[in-house]
């Protein structure tokens, strides 16, 4: 596979990270974005190659600013990866405050609008292109006390497949990748918002994440990377306006 010009947003830690690691393992040309400088800075004492960039991808101009920089420095762009997102509040939707639920949805949704509104006449030009979208299965069935999350990652399918559908005709593929849950600090959070509202254990609710996957673990962050460099590869070069689920089969979500 020739050497791609990739764009990640989010990729401080996580499945950012290692999604990043994974590109540059292949010796892609990666730049990295991220709201945590630390984190950018751990990211590049290990991969010095990836060249980061702080940016809070709330913030229009400071997208358009990281994309101007980018593209000058590679002249062009063949993969977006739009990995930013937070976990939003956790409560039942009474006492859910319009705060949270709009910036839920403006890091987890309309963050993927902006870059891909600034990636599509790139890749139009040039007429190829990758854009993968982070969602997540809660973008597949519904999730209690986390509505904002829940809506945010529907949304990003349905911008995913409309947008795979629009863009097609210039050889550009959108696909979404769908993790479960996924191991790590993030991960962690959740759960203990999650027994801060509900009033159940930590070691309860990991128990029962864990129960409701047919694997019987959570995802690595390593495994959400193995797919996003499939994606991007030649081996699939017929694969667009999948929503594609890395979550070890989950059959059930919580519902107390």
């Amino acid at each position: 596979m020739s050497k791609l010009r990739v764009m990640i947003t989010a990729a401080g830690t996580g499945i950012g990270a290692a999604i990043a690691r994974a590109f540059a393992d292949e010796g892609h040309r990666v730049h990295a974005s991220d709201i945590d400088e630390e984190a950018l800075s751990r990211l590049n004492d290990d991969y010095p190659e990836i060249v980061t960039t702080p940016v809070d991808v709330r913030d229009e101009d400071a997208i358009d600013t990281w994309f101007d920089d980018t593209v000058d420095a590679v002249d062009g762009l063949d993969v977006l990866v739009n990995n930013a997102g937070i976990a939003g509040p956790t409560a039942t939707v009474e006492d859910m405050d319009f705060e949270g639920w709009r910036e839920c949805l403006t890091v987890c949704l309309d963050a993927q609008f902006l870059t891909c509104r600034r990636a599509v006449p790139l890749m139009k030009d040039q007429r190829s292109g990758c854009i993968i979208n982070i969602s997540s299965t809660a973008g597949l069935f519904g999730l209690p006390f986390r509505t904002p999350y829940a809506a945010a990652k529907w949304g990003v399918i349905g911008l995913t497949k409309s947008l795979a559908v629009e863009v097609g005709r210039w050889n550009i593929r959108v696909n979404a990748i769908c993790p479960g849950a996924v191991e790590g600090d993030r991960m962690d959070r959740v759960i203990a918002a999650e027994s801060r509202t509900s009033g159940r254990s930590q070691a309860e609710l990991r128990a029962e994440y864990t129960k409701g996957v047919s694997l019987n673990r959570f995802v690595r962050p390593q495994e959400i990377a193995a797919l996003a460099l499939f994606l991007a590869s030649p081996a699939a070069a017929m694969i667009s306006g999948q929503a594609i689920a890395v979550d070890g089969n989950t059959e059930t979500y919580h519902t107390e």
